[in-house]
């Protein structure tokens, strides 16, 4: 089985607005539209099985409505392919009954971001989220290291991300972007002892520039090369790391080719290319 852990959708009505100010903000070429549509489509066509959805919750006062859409997504994920996260945010004052709803309906876990919502990973806020969520069950997947649209904003690198684990105790937490973008050597060293899971989207080969005024040198467009991205899948280990694109914004197919040509045993590449999602999302049986 092959999973795609880290994709994104919008609803129709503002997939080309949404996806159009994310793609200016960052200066970073986009795959695909954002509708779900889209994305399902290039699932098939890159021969993946299944994609987790993540919704991001930018106001406290989305939270309810992305995840009844989140519901309604997962109620057609057999058609599709598509399994939908919920969204929490940090000032959603009805936190814990939103949680427990999220549980009750079967989500398996929820997404948060830190530098899109304004607070910083190890505030108090978050910590009672992850708490909660750790008691229910639910796996919680965070936005790790800085943000390619807000240079600069620290409030998801990896110390925040040790500091946060610490205070809310036992929780399942998959730090996204390979344990923190553009802060790999800082990952590398302080979260694999707390057993996070890391995903692999948005960090691995080059990105691709929206247009010929890029701010950035080459150089800065390049992330992780094979040597690195092998060196960090076995620094967390096999088991702890999730195959991801960051879909719209890096081609599948692409990076489907490139976790298969890594210096990886066959073992270690099903494991990352599906098996540690299946697990995560309650899919072994299948």
């Amino acid at each position: 089985m092959i999973v795609d852990f880290h994709t994104h959708t919008f609803p129709d009505s503002i997939a080309a607005r949404a996806v159009g100010h994310l793609a200016e903000n960052s200066h970073t070429l986009p795959f695909l539209d954002g509708t779900a549509g889209a994305l399902a489509e290039s699932r098939r066509a890159a021969g993946i099985d299944r994609c987790v959805v993540l919704p991001v919750a930018t106001s406290a006062r989305q939270v309810p409505h992305i995840n009844d859409a989140a519901i309604r997504m997962n109620e057609t994920a057999e058609d599709t392919g598509l399994y939908s996260l919920g969204a929490m945010h940090p000032d959603f004052p009805d936190w814990r009954e939103e949680l427990k709803r999220l549980q009750k309906a079967r989500v398996r876990g929820i997404k948060l971001h830190p530098p899109y919502q304004g607070v910083p990973f190890d505030d108090k806020r978050y910590v009672r989220i992850l708490s909660l969520a750790g008691e229910l069950g639910l796996f919680t997947v965070i936005h790790a290291g800085l943000d390619v649209g807000l240079p600069g904003n620290d409030s998801a690198v990896p110390r925040r991300i040790a500091n946060a684990l610490r205070a809310a105790g036992p929780v399942t937490l998959v730090c996204a972007h390979m344990g923190g973008w553009r802060r790999w050597e800082e990952a590398k060293t302080l979260l694999p002892p707390l057993g996070v899971y890391i995903d692999t989207a948005f960090s691995f080969g080059r990105i691709t520039p929206l247009g010929d005024d890029h701010p950035w040198r080459e150089e800065e467009l390049q992330m992780l090369d094979d040597a690195r991205m092998a060196e960090m899948i076995r620094a967390f280990g096999p088991r702890r790391v999730l195959f991801g694109t960051d879909s719209p914004w890096m081609d599948q197919a692409e990076q489907i080719r490139r976790l298969q040509a890594l210096p990886l045993s066959d073992m270690e590449k099903a494991a990352v290319s599906g098996g540690n999602a299946a697990r995560l999302m309650g899919w072994e049986s299948i």
